[in-house]
């Protein structure tokens, strides 16, 4: 599968919209696109699967390491991939967008924000491309897609001053109908406010899908092979408007292993028949009388009390304490399987790349082994203290700042987020 990486020169310079329009302009050539993201972002990915129609992939370095990258990327299988960076280009420690790019061996198209510049938008991408060969980075800025630019004038002053080598593959232009609203956690999911099809395809109608398509590149290195055993065993997966944060890769991995049932808590759904629970991330929060109401888990923490392993990652840690406390002061009876009370906060309590170390065998990891992951949450958890944690934090915050994994039975509740390839998921099934 060929592919490109749009890489920005900062954040918030409009990369998930230029994803969008570049995935409609490709699909209006007749090509099938596969929308992938740089970094462990799990909003704008579903942006992406709202025009394209299929998963995006999530490519990460740190969360899933080299091999993990490309393996996840060869799970892909369209025409072309459309990479959508994460922050700027080179923004990122141990995972940005350029490192994604160098272990897929991709073209990186430069998405610059153009609304006051047009010679200037040529030289921040020169200068782009000549950091990578002063820095020694394996990076080919094949040229630029403008943001927010006019045509006319504007649209061909960018163009004409590119240097040589280096392509003007067209614009988005700027357009109210683009802009998608934000809330605490990034924007809004893209089933909740998708971006409507007039406003893509006249963003889409100027950009050169055929110049994209021509850079596109197969990446040189094949594909790493994984493991590939299966057991017997039957996961139940929290999916509904409070658990939304799951990797595809996730559930296919989940899948490939072992039967997964989904089921949705704040829609009354009981837990079903299973050997085991993972409940992702997502907005318990926004949804915490619901989940107080749901049978689900009730049932939960009395499976759970009898063994049951679970799994609950950030919103799930949540859902698994006493109480959640709203920022408005509601506080809602969550299952109550972890010794914690979960309270939100106006600002962010963490947002980083998490290195962790075991300190005791635990649901997704041996003693003494390390488990990378991220976390972004803007809850804490006031922990009884006695509470059992079974992981030391080396880098990140945790639940109190040393210490994340919280367990109680054979119960793991985390703030942090791991991908399939960090194998703690084939973990997690191996001690069912």
């Amino acid at each position: 599968m060929r592919g490109f990486v749009l890489g920005g020169t900062r954040s918030g310079v409009g990369k998930t919209v230029a994803a969008l329009a570049t995935i409609r302009a490709l699909e209006a050539e007749d090509r099938t696109v596969q929308p992938a993201k740089a970094g462990p972002d799990f909003i704008d990915p579903s942006h992406h699967a709202a025009v394209a129609g299929r998963p995006s992939r999530t490519l990460d370095v740190w969360l899933e390491g080299v091999d993990g990258v490309r393996r996840n990327y060869h799970r892909g299988d369209a025409d072309v991939c459309v990479v959508e960076g994460v922050m700027g280009l080179y923004d990122g420690d141990g995972s940005s967008t350029a490192a994604v790019a160098e272990a897929l061996g991709l073209p990186v198209v430069l998405v610059v924000d153009a609304k006051a510049g047009m010679e200037s938008v040529a030289a921040t991408a020169l200068g782009f491309e000549r950091y990578a060969a002063e820095a020694g980075r394996d990076i080919d800025v094949a040229g630029v897609l403008a943001q927010r630019a006019h045509g006319g004038r504007h649209a061909e002053g960018i163009r004409d001053a590119l240097p040589d080598g280096m392509t003007y593959f067209g614009r988005i232009p700027p357009d109210e109908r683009l802009e998608i609203p934000d809330r605490h956690l990034g924007l809004h999911m893209g089933d909740e406010f998708p971006v409507g099809d007039d406003a893509l395809d006249a963003a889409a109608e100027t950009i050169r899908a055929d110049r994209l398509d021509e850079v596109a590149r197969t990446p040189p290195h094949p594909d790493p092979a994984g493991p590939d055993t299966s057991t017997d065993a039957t996961v139940a997966v929290a999916h509904d408007d409070a658990f939304r944060f799951c990797y595809p890769a996730t559930l296919e991995r989940l899948r490939e292993r072992a039967t997964v049932t989904t089921f949705a808590p704040t829609a009354g759904d009981d837990l079903p028949d299973c050997d085991g629970v993972y409940l992702p991330g997502g907005y318990p929060e926004l949804n915490g009388a619901a989940l107080a109401a749901s049978p689900a888990l009730s049932t939960l923490a009395d499976r759970a009390g009898e063994g049951l392993p679970v799994l609950g990652e950030c919103g799930g840690l949540m859902a698994l304490a006493r109480s959640l406390t709203t920022t408005e002061g509601e506080t809602h009876a969550m299952a109550g399987v972890l010794p914690a009370d979960v309270r939100m906060h106006d600002r962010y309590q963490a947002l980083d790349h998490v290195e962790l170390r075991t300190r005791d065998d635990t649901l997704t990891a041996e003693t003494g082994s390390s488990l990378q992951g991220h976390e972004f949450h803007y809850s804490s958890a006031d922990v009884d203290g006695d509470a059992r944690f079974v992981f030391d934090v080396e880098r990140g915050d945790g639940i109190d700042g040393d210490h994340d994994g919280l367990t109680a039975h054979r119960t793991l509740g985390t703030y942090c987020h791991v991908h399939p390839e960090s194998g703690a998921f084939d973990a997690f099934l191996d001690s069912f």
